[in-house]
């Protein structure tokens, strides 16, 4: 069974589904005239604005809708995927990872302006959107609709959203503080509980404290190590920008290819395309579509620009590569060796999972739960609460070969429908843009939408 998994995952994730995400993302960047720069200042300042309550319809703030997307995507993949990506693709895989991030932006943008676009309010006067609404009632698929629904909860609850993150944690407790599986089991369930039974209000609360405290505990780790390596960085750099373009890192089809690696562990992470995102931008209070479209594309830079670029360089400094380890390990090995006090750095990087798979456990619990209630209602949803915390509390004691590789071919699956809906409804992303900047007059974008 699990031979025949992986094949199925090489499959979903081979070039043509990489090069479907990477060519949307350079299609949006080239149709919105390179938004990434021009319009990425504004972006930011939109945040700050974002934190206060403007009255505006919606369930919470443009920037806790933000911290709820992160806690999703600053996950695990940041510490492990930067790692796996470095020991297959070689340095050369940091520079396909940030290509992947450039254009994901764009794709990011665009998922946040539809989400907004085309979101509803449920039975509980909150906000329903992402991908399932705007292939609905955007694109008029209700097939698509429901395919994206689907793979979503099965993302939620096969893994991505539980058993790899509950285990993460698990494993890390235990690692550091000797703390038995059993213990967080019991912890996890009954604060995830608590979370997650209080919806997107309480959800996106957490999130906005836990996201800045954990990225700020290890991107200040990570700058210890860059200060200290100091005169090694310049040298760093350059490995990377040359082993992206030896010949067997563009071409070729062995694992090791820096490109493969680098942006499908990109996407992965930042989740770009994938469709996730999108859910949670649907809840924030604004009237403004583009608006909170900017404010999402901020999600893919912090995520991959910044965090996984910390990771990276911390074990390129440092020269975890050359080891034998791989994932968290060879990062807990730069973090030991890269910091002046060996014992920090490993305590740094197993609070920075504990963190990191925590937040994506209640991002995903968010996720999962609107795609249910696309599916089945708000009666399925109070089900599907009632699995997802069982879930959790089985985590820390399952086998995670086969589940991990069950969840990473449903989350490849999500992108597919997500895709489709952004290139059917391009014109109507580039209207809206073009009007918010005055560059089209209003009447044109109801051409678009028709």
């Amino acid at each position: 069974m699990s031979e025949i998994l992986t094949r199925i995952d090489n499959l979903v994730w081979g070039l043509p589904l990489i090069l479907l995400l990477l060519g949307t993302g350079i299609y949006f960047t080239l149709s919105l005239h390179g938004l990434q720069f021009t319009r990425l200042k504004l972006a930011f300042q939109l945040i700050l604005r974002s934190k206060t309550d403007d009255g505006h319809e919606g369930d919470v703030s443009g920037f806790q809708a933000l911290c709820t997307a992160l806690s999703s995507t600053i996950g695990t993949g940041n510490i492990v995927g930067v790692a796996t990506a470095i020991a297959t693709g070689g340095p050369g895989a940091m520079f396909w990872m940030w290509v992947s991030a450039f254009f994901g932006i764009a794709t990011k943008y665009s998922e946040g302006l539809l989400a907004i676009k085309y979101r509803v309010k449920d039975e509980n006067g909150q906000m329903a959107g992402g991908p399932m609404y705007y292939l609905q009632n955007g694109l008029h698929s209700k097939v698509l609709a429901k395919l994206f629904a689907i793979f979503g909860v099965g993302v939620a609850l096969l893994g991505i959203g539980t058993f790899t993150q509950v285990k993460s944690i698990s494993d890390a407790l235990t690692l550091s503080f000797n703390i038995p599986p059993i213990v967080t089991a019991i912890g996890l369930t009954l604060i995830v509980a608590f979370i997650t039974i209080g919806g997107i209000t309480r959800i996106a609360s957490v999130a906005e404290k836990v996201i800045p405290f954990m990225c700020v505990l290890y991107i200040t780790g990570v700058v210890l190590i860059l200060v200290t390596h100091l005169t090694l960085i310049p040298s760093v750099l350059a490995q990377i920008i040359k082993t992206a373009f030896v010949p067997s890192s563009i071409v070729g089809g062995g694992l090791g290819i820096a490109m493969q690696k680098g942006i499908s562990r990109g996407i992965f992470s930042n989740e770009s395309g994938l469709g996730s995102a999108p859910i949670a931008a649907a809840a924030a209070k604004t009237n403004s579509c583009v608006e909170q479209g900017l404010i999402s594309m901020t999600g893919t830079f912090i995520d991959t620009i910044i965090v996984c670029t910390m990771t990276g360089l911390a074990i390129l400094l440092t020269q975890a590569n050359l080891t034998d380890l791989s994932g968290a390990a060879m990062t807990t090995y730069a973090f030991q060796n890269g910091l002046f006090i060996p014992l920090i750095g490993k305590y740094i990087v197993n609070i920075g999972l504990v963190f990191f798979a925590f937040t994506t456990i209640i991002g995903w619990n968010y996720y999962g739960e609107r795609c249910m209630y696309y599916l089945k209602g708000l009666k399925a949803v109070k089900v599907y609460k009632i699995i997802f915390i069982a879930c959790i509390a089985i985590g820390p004691f399952m086998s995670l070969d086969s589940i991990f590789i069950l969840a990473d071919i449903v989350n490849g699956c999500m992108a597919i429908p997500n895709l489709i809906g952004l290139i059917g409804l391009r014109k109507v992303v580039i209207a809206e843009t073009q009007a918010y900047f005055g560059l089209k007059p209003v009447q044109e974008l109801q051409t678009a939408e028709s």
